[in-house]
Formats: structure tokens, sequence, C-alpha cells
């Protein structure tokens, strides 16, 4: 896959896209899961300690953050990629061939993980390169993004009071947008994700004589249904809110009335007055249901990853930067807030920044960029890179200028 020469990206950044793209693909190539980003964080280390960052590891386990400072601004800011691979099966395309397909069976960067980190390594090295700015930089290269919440890890070893940052920033490809297009959403723009497990317990018994027992899987069917009012019934219309039954387990043979029923829920909300609510309403329906029964339901709730909600000033400025580079063709217009969850969300929450979306393309054949993410045949488009890797650059000069 060629570089498109009509995307836009920085002369001196173009003259990089054979290594950003050797970059990636070997990242892609050998895929690690969250927290097990050993060679990974490895290839970022290397490199930034060669282009002159004083370079820290091991927050967050395997993160690795680079440090430069130029001159004797006092501005500081954050720029984050993620690294982590997903345990998927890579199933490219009929007709598609990935000499960098992933070499772990089971692991793959379903997510573009590994193009975010071509990008943010392209910039460091343009930046080290040219020191063109008055600052401190800190590029921030993060494990387990996918669901455990590697960004919150760093802070509790000590990111903030270690790195110190005035805004931070980060983006993800986005399938679906025009490739190489800037998006930019202000306030709410990733839901929370919560996770909860019920437990309904009720009594064992013969299948033939359902009068002696209670039973669980009539319970739970019965929550599972109560539970779809709650978005329809108790959240405000005009807010967002997402109850899903992802699992519903019970039972091993089809003459016994089981012990016990599991359901599985994933919960999302766009306010975190919405998540609250749905986390006592969850709770409170369960409990009920069950009771109608003559069963219990213990409900195990799992507040995950935050609402991620961008800054107005940062959201507005970072528009702004790409408005002076690529016009108003070069940015996603009407962009809405998405259902899908970041952990980035645990920066914002201490410190004021965005987190933006980079087209990966739109079309449906081998190599054109719309395959969405999570799925087995994704594939980050090479073709971004030089535009992401010079919108950073763009950013970082303008903010610490």
């Amino acid at each position: 896959m060629n570089a498109r020469t009509d995307l836009p990206a920085l002369d001196a950044i173009r003259a990089l896209d054979d290594e950003m793209r050797a970059t990636r693909h070997a990242i892609h190539a050998n895929p690690e899961l969250g927290f097990e980003e050993v060679a990974t964080s490895d290839l970022v280390a290397e490199r930034l300690q060669r282009w002159g960052y004083a370079v820290h590891r091991g927050l967050g386990k395997t993160g690795v953050v680079g440090t430069l400072v130029c001159g004797d601004g006092k501005k500081r800011i954050g720029i984050r990629a993620d690294m982590d691979a997903l345990p998927i099966v890579e199933e490219p395309p009929a007709g598609s061939q990935r000499p960098w397909a992933s070499q772990v069976l089971g692991k793959m960067h379903a997510c573009g993980h590994d193009g975010h980190t071509a990008i943010l390594l392209g910039a460091a090295r343009h930046l080290a390169a040219t020191r063109a700015f008055n600052g401190t930089l800190h590029v921030v290269f993060q494990p387990a993004e996918e669901g455990m919440g590697g960004a919150r890890v760093m802070i509790e070893d000590g990111f903030f009071e270690r790195f110190p940052c005035d805004a931070m920033f980060a983006l993800h490809n986005m399938p679906g947008h025009p490739e190489g297009q800037l998006g930019f959403i202000s306030g709410p723009a990733m839901a929370s994700s919560d996770s909860a497990t019920i437990v309904v317990r009720g009594k064992g018994g013969h299948g033939a004589m359902p009068q002696a027992a209670v039973d669980p899987v009539v319970a739970a069917s019965s929550i599972v249904m109560a539970l779809q009012t709650i978005v329809s019934r108790n959240v405000p219309p005009l807010d967002m809110g997402i109850v899903t039954v992802g699992a519903f387990h019970s039972g091993t043979t089809f003459n016994v009335i089981p012990e016990t029923a599991e359901l599985k829920l994933t919960i999302r909300a766009l306010r975190p007055q919405v998540r609250d609510q749905l986390q006592r309403r969850i709770t409170e329906v369960a409990q009920a249901q069950a009771a109608v029964y003559g069963a219990t339901a213990e409900v195990h709730y799992e507040r995950r990853y935050p609402v991620l909600v961008n800054d107005a000033e940062a959201t507005a400025f970072a528009r702004q930067v790409a408005l002076d580079w690529v016009g108003e063709q070069g940015v996603i217009p009407h962009l809405q807030p998405l259902t899908g969850s970041e952990d980035f969300a645990f920066f914002l929450e201490k410190c004021k920044g965005s987190y933006l979306l980079l087209g990966n393309g739109t079309g449906q054949g081998a190599g054109e960029g719309g395959c969405m993410v999570h799925n087995p045949g994704y594939d980050f488009n090479d073709r971004c890179l030089g535009t992401g890797a010079s919108y950073w650059v763009r950013l970082v000069q303008a903010f610490l200028n």
C-alpha cells in the first residue's frame, strides 16, 4: 500500500512515509496484548532515545514516555498513542496480500494501535530533528487500552506527578470516514463503559416437577426483558443510554431446573448522571424481578471507563489547527459522539485536552480502510500515516509557540 500524495502531509513527514509504514508493519506482524507490549515498548524506547528524548519506562508496566524540552517555554503538552493488540485471529479479506499479517495466532492489531504508534513516532522524530517549538513535549505510549485501563494504571503509577501537562491530546482512526480527514467533538465524545454480572439464585429441581423448584431461568428471562425498559422509561429521551445483555448462562441438560442463572451486561452512557442512574436502576430491577419469582439476584457492578469529555477550549484549539492547515475540506463535518469507549478518558479527568478522529477510509475492498475496527479483516490504512504525523507536528508547534 503506497502513500497517497493527494492526502495532506508536510514534506518532511512525507519523506518518512516508508519508515512509518515499515514500523507499522513490524508492530502489526508482532501483536502484543495489554500489559504484554514488551517488544513494542523496546522498539519505541530505542527510537526515542536515538532521537534525543529522555526516555522513561515502567509506568503502567510497559508504558513508555519520551520527553523533549526546547527553549525556555513553560507550557507542557502530552500526545498519547496506544500500543496493545486484541485477542482476535486475523483473517484478511479474500484477495488481500498482507506480508505484515499477524505472526501470532489469536492476536492481531484489529483496532489500529499499530498505526497510532507509528504516527506518533513519525511526529516525534520530526519534532526532535527540527526542535521548532518552545516548551516541553511528552510523547506517551500507553499499554492496555483495550478494556484493561492502561491509562488509569499509568496515572496511578504517578504519570502526572512526573510528567505534568497543560493539555493532552490523542487520536483514533475511524473507518467509514474519508481517509485523512480529521474529526473533532466538543464535550462528551465517547461513552462510559461499565459491566455487570447478575447471578440469579433459585432452587434446583426436576424439570417435570417445577412446583417444587424456583426456576432461575424464568426469573433471569424476566430480568432481561425488564432491563430493556430502563433506557426507554427511566433515561431522559434526549440522553443516550445502552443496556445490553451479552451472555445468559444456566443449566446443563434438558430435564433439570438449575440452581442459578447468570447474565453478563455491558452498560454505556454519555453523561455521568445517566451512568449513575443506570447502575442504580439495573440493581433495583434485577432484585425486584427476581423476587417476583421467589428467587434472589446478586448484582456485581464494575465501573470501568468513564465518559470521555473533551475540553471545549482544547477542542476548539485542536480544530483550528486543522482548519488552518487543511481547511474545511479536511475536517469531518457534523461529527456526533460515539457509543464506544476509550480509556484516554482517565487522562482527560485529570488534565484538559481533546481526543480526535482520523478518517481511515470509506471503501469496502481490501486496503480501502472501510472495514470496522475489532473485525478480523481490519487493517490500518497506511495512506493516513503522513497526515496523522503531520497533524501532531502542527498541533505541538502551535501549542508550544
